[in-house]
């Protein structure tokens, strides 16, 4: 239940970022996953295909980079890296 809070703070941040830019709809979305934030690539991208339909990100492509260091200080993180969207 956990990454379900924090892919709807990602969806508002990436809401945000489209309201910012008067941007009908968002065409990329890159985060990266911490190497300690118990959540795998393929449960993620499920995870926001589900949270995006409805939204301005449906249909965004996703890249998503995992980061393996455990010592990383964002290794617990998920991180919106960049938002690209269509004006």
């Amino acid at each position: 239940m956990h990454e379900f809070s924090l892919i709807n703070d990602l969806m508002r941040k990436i809401a945000d970022i489209a309201t910012q830019h008067r941007a009908k709809k968002v065409a990329v979305v890159r985060v990266k996953l911490g190497a300690l934030c118990h959540i795998s690539t393929e449960h993620f991208r499920e995870h926001f295909e589900e949270a995006a339909v409805g939204t301005v990100a449906h249909g965004a492509r996703l890249e998503v980079e995992l980061n393996p260091d455990e010592h990383h200080p964002n290794a617990q993180d998920i991180l919106l890296d960049s938002v690209e969207v269509e004006e």
